[in-house]
């Protein structure tokens, strides 16, 4: 056990980077999330509709991983490139998907002509769309060739944020069972697995660089500028802040370590965030705007009262800064969902009990229960 003077290393650029980042990361996930919602309300577009999980499929969520990281545990070296790839293409599809609102609003903003010049899977594109798709492309390359950490944080970003929007959870009682069976799996995989595996299986996969395919095709065909090419790549799974960021003197196994907080970390609470900031939009959308904050000392069980994501925003941030000094106490890695999901979930549950609205948060509004595979109606 550290001395407790040591939690002042909180206070270092890259831990302040990383907390800031994470709270504004899931507060934004949460709203692409309900934006991404009432798109497809108003759009009807069931051809791009979210999945909103079912009791099984949250069951399975936890079974899945723990195999996924099995598999990365014993296979990575195999099977990275391959991984690679994959990712670069599913990076390049979220970081489009989060910029295309802003690009939309901008087209609208400056009237911008935008013709269409293609057609592709049956949905034409714009001219805008396709330089968008462009950029988006371009920086996937990039992070290929550099691995800058600035890019990989940028993908993975992009990455939770597209997850929440499109994979949604009905209600509370199903939100409590995804988050506890994943608060039991951090726990496993970061404590136990050395037990069992020989190795703490969590960090491992964590901190394993996966080898770059462009790498390797520009070593077969024997190109100019391999040099320039990294050889390995740390996957946009984590969002990761040098130790030693701005001068920084966060402890670690070298100077150049980072700092890093998987998108699990991130997403995972995010999805609870996404859930009550919906239903705080049905709730207040008749009464003014959701961004409002009324006075501290309006009554607890009014409807006026402090919005729900303000307080998982708030529990988010508490659980997040407690995981951090905890692994700082302990010199040890630490499973954060131990603390981030009392912090969010536990508030929530209190508050809406508080209110009496508890039972509407548990089993979901009507039109949740209704629709298992579509849009969540916000």
């Amino acid at each position: 056990m550290e001395p407790l003077w040591k939690l002042a290393y909180l206070l270092e650029p890259a831990p302040i980077a990383l907390i800031l980042t994470a709270i504004a990361v899931s507060y934004g996930s949460a709203f692409r999330a309900l934006n991404y919602g009432k798109e497809m309300e108003k759009n009807r577009d069931l051809s791009e509709a979210s999945i909103t999980l079912d009791r099984s499929q949250a069951l399975m969520i936890p079974i899945v991983s723990s195999c996924s990281l099995l598999m990365m545990f014993y296979l990575f070296s195999s099977v990275s490139q391959i991984l690679t790839a994959f990712t670069a293409v599913a990076s390049a599809s979220s970081l489009y998907f989060c910029l295309f609102p802003y690009i939309a609003q901008i087209k609208s903003q400056f009237g911008l002509a935008d013709p269409f010049v293609s057609r592709c899977c049956s949905k034409p594109f714009t001219r805008i769309q396709g330089l968008l798709m462009l950029l988006c492309v371009g920086t996937v390359i990039a992070w290929l060739v550099t691995g800058h950490w600035i890019l990989n944080n940028l993908l993975g970003i992009s990455l939770c944020i597209a997850f929440v929007s499109h994979v949604r959870l009905p209600n509370i009682k199903i939100c409590a069972m995804l988050l506890v069976c994943l608060f039991v799996y951090d726990i496993f995989w970061v404590f136990y697995s050395e037990r069992f595996f020989g190795a703490n299986v969590m960090v491992s996969v964590a901190t394993q660089q996966a080898s770059n395919p462009v790498h390797t095709v520009a070593n077969s065909l024997s190109l100019p500028g391999l040099r320039l090419i990294t050889k390995k790549l740390e996957l946009p799974v984590k969002i990761v802040f040098p130790r030693n960021l701005l001068g920084g003197v966060v402890p670690g196994n070298a100077a150049t370590d980072f700092m890093m907080l998987g998108l699990g970390d991130m997403a995972i609470p995010s999805m609870l965030l996404a859930l009550v900031f919906c239903f705080d939009h049905r709730k207040s959308r008749d009464s003014g705007s959701i961004l409002d904050i009324p006075l501290p000392k309006e009554d607890m069980s009014s409807p006026k009262g402090f919005k729900y994501i303000w307080y998982a925003l708030s529990g988010y941030s508490v659980g997040l800064v407690t995981a951090l000094a905890a692994g700082i106490l302990t010199h040890s890695p630490q499973p954060a969902l131990l603390y981030l999901v009392p912090s969010t979930l536990g508030p929530i549950i209190v508050i809406s009990w508080m209110r009496k609205e508890l039972a509407e948060l548990w089993e979901g509004s009507p039109s949740n229960l209704s629709e298992k595979t579509h849009f969540t109606e916000v």
